[in-house]
């Protein structure tokens, strides 16, 4: 059986400000902006490539915001992905060399956690809350 992640609510506090940094900035497409009774407002935003989508919104979540952490946005080479959020108005850091070890494919994170023994070439701060190292296939990773 094949199991997909297909949606990740995102808890905020101006859902405009959020669609137009997903949308105009990091580059995702709007598939939904719906608003129904009591305030109630979907935002749906999907990154390109992705079959999995980004929910932002005003009353589909209980969590506060900002409380997500350590989401991984992979994409195959993690130079021309800086330079395209950098170009967008994205405020990224420097791609940093965590040596290759622990790592899933290149990946722009968000988020911030402890060190991790199980990645001995990386520096504290370059881990998400899960312990895992924060970098690309070749140990790189980008950090704001």
């Amino acid at each position: 059986m094949d199991y997909k992640l297909e949606l990740v609510p995102l808890p905020v506090t101006d859902v405009d400000r959020a669609k137009a940094f997903y949308a105009e900035k990091a580059g995702f497409e709007v598939d939904l902006d719906h608003s129904g009774e009591a305030g109630f407002r979907v935002v749906q935003l999907t990154p390109p490539g992705s079959a999995c989508s980004i929910a932002v919104g005003a009353g589909i979540v209980d969590t506060p915001p900002g409380s997500v952490q350590g989401l991984h946005l992979v994409v195959p080479d993690i130079e021309p992905a800086r330079a395209e959020f950098s170009e967008r108005g994205v405020e990224v850091g420097e791609v940093q060399n965590l040596g290759g070890c622990c790592t899933p494919p290149s990946a722009i994170l968000t988020g911030t956690g402890g060190p991790s023994s199980s990645c001995p070439n990386s520096l504290p701060g370059d881990h998400n809350e899960r312990g895992s190292p924060k970098a690309d296939g070749r140990g790189y990773t980008t950090s704001h």
